[in-house]
């Protein structure tokens, strides 16, 4: 296998050369919080930080960088949890953050494409299609911070997968600076451009390995007339997908989330957060968050009334609540994206973002918590966007002992974890990503071929290994 060049580090003869070609205020001290990752596993090096304005500005730092065989590290809003925002071994790298580059530059309401640049914040994004009376479907609890940029750097997910697809879904083109600092002019707004190789999809989901990502056509969709959401109690995980078929047999393509919740993430959020109104007495042992879109002539309670009545005739639901208002619908949702919150307080041994097929959910859930019982006592919070696949399964200290309790055994659970998902035919990464904490594991479970051909693609693409080096593939 081919070596990659060695790196220099981002020391000050580097830092002197940026400044000559850049305007003033480009280039800072990186201050803690691009040093560090949610989770706290990366703390990054004390090094430059460059905040540029313009694609022409970030194309003038990648060409630089290269030629010093200077690594750099792209920065969004920092939400990511596998470390791919943060380099702790090697050189000094450059960081690069897109936080300057906020623009949406335009609306093409009647084409449903909107125009943002990397560094626009999500929930941004989703207000200036709202005000076109437009629909921007991604949605994630870190929407308030996470940028368009990293969203599609790492093919974001979030509870809108099921109607609208990954944030791959949901992109028409890119404008991008490739690793020899060339700006790839693809912001096309086409549906149809079957122009050779797909750039495009090739650079989402690619951590800022291949290029960086400074612009994005989107696409926008109609907002539904009606909103109608529900909190069902469910007998077990397999009543809940059968309560999933009944709702697509019912409403189709206008269900829009179906987000399972476990009885230990109500819970924990009773344990972190009481103040957080919760609308059932003691917490279920399953219960599904459902949200339907529906067109104006449908009544949204009067759907799920009907949802709920045949659920309950077939045995599938035992209690639920029906929003009767936005508000009460809003209550719901901040449960459900909270979770994530509650688990970062309590602190757990090991997290995993998995997905697995479907009809191998029940399943994969009793059998994953037999084999976490022969290796200790724990407890699980099991949750996620269950209508797509995709399980956040993490494993938690018991009460009176945290997580350091644990460290020992954190490897032997993944891998406990992780096993029983490649068994199943599922991913150890459903929509965090690979970054720098993923990296052995796709090397246990990646097909070879494939992993063949992402190192041939990194080596064509950047053979100097500059961009976000040691995420996604080792270096070499």
């Amino acid at each position: 296998m081919t070596q990659t060049p060695p790196l220099a580090p981002a020391d000050a003869a580097f830092v002197e050369k940026l400044r000559a070609v850049l305007p003033d205020g480009t280039l800072d001290t990186a201050s803690a919080r691009y040093l560090e990752e949610p989770r706290g596993r990366y703390v990054g090096h004390k090094t430059v930080l460059a905040k540029p304005r313009t694609t022409k500005e970030v194309a003038t730092l990648i060409r630089h960088a290269g030629q010093a065989r200077v690594g750099v590290v792209p920065y969004g809003g920092g939400t990511g949890l596998v470390g791919g925002q943060i380099a702790s071994e090697g050189p000094a790298p450059l960081i690069l953050s897109l936080e300057r580059m906020t623009a949406i530059r335009a609306v093409y309401a009647d084409e449903n494409v909107m125009v943002a640049e990397a560094g626009a914040i999500l929930a941004d994004v989703q207000q200036a299609a709202a005000d076109a009376d437009r629909l921007f479907p991604l949605s994630l609890a870190a929407q308030g911070s996470a940028r368009i940029g990293g969203n599609l750097a790492t093919n974001a997910g979030g509870t809108g997968v099921l109607r609208y697809g990954n944030t791959r879904d949901l992109c028409l083109g890119l404008e991008a600076v490739l690793p020899d600092g060339q700006i790839w002019n693809g912001l096309t707004r086409l549906r149809k451009n079957n122009t050779g190789y797909d750039l495009r999809h090739l650079l989402i989901g690619a951590e800022g390995t291949l290029g960086v990502i400074t612009a994005a056509a989107l696409k926008l969709f109609a907002q539904p007339a009606q909103m109608g959401t529900a909190l069902l109690v469910v007998q077990s995980p397999a009543a809940a997908l059968k309560l999933l078929g009944l709702a697509r047999a019912q409403f189709g393509e206008m269900v829009s989330a179906f987000e399972l919740m476990h009885r230990q993430g109500l819970d924990f959020l009773s344990e972190t957060m009481p103040e957080l109104r919760q609308p059932f007495a003691e917490s279920p042992e399953w219960t599904v968050l459902i949200e339907l879109g529906l067109a104006a002539d449908m009544d949204p309670e009067e759907g799920l009334g009907a949802l709920f009545a045949s659920a309950s005739e077939a045995g599938l639901v035992l209690d639920g609540v029906i929003a009767q208002s936005t508000a009460q619908a809003h209550d719901f949702w901040t449960i459900r994206e909270s979770i994530p919150e509650a688990n970062r307080r309590i602190g757990s041994v090991s997290s995993h973002d998995i997905s697995v097929p479907l009809g191998a959910i029940p399943d994969f859930i009793a059998q994953a918590g037999e084999r976490l019982a022969r290796l200790g006592d724990f407890r699980v919070n099991c949750f996620g966007h269950v209508g797509d696949g995709n399980l956040h399964y993490n494993v938690f200290p018991q009460q009176g002992r945290t997580r350091a309790d644990y460290e020992n055994q954190r490897d032997a659970i993944k891998r406990c974890v992780h096993d029983l998902v490649d068994e199943t035919g599922g991913s150890f990464s459903a929509e965090h990503g690979i970054g720098r904490v993923k990296v052995a594991e796709l090397e246990r479970y990646g097909d070879p071929a494939k992993l063949s051909a992402m190192r041939a693609i990194k080596a064509a693409l950047d053979p100097h290994g500059i961009m976000n080096p040691g995420a996604v593939l080792r270096r070499m």
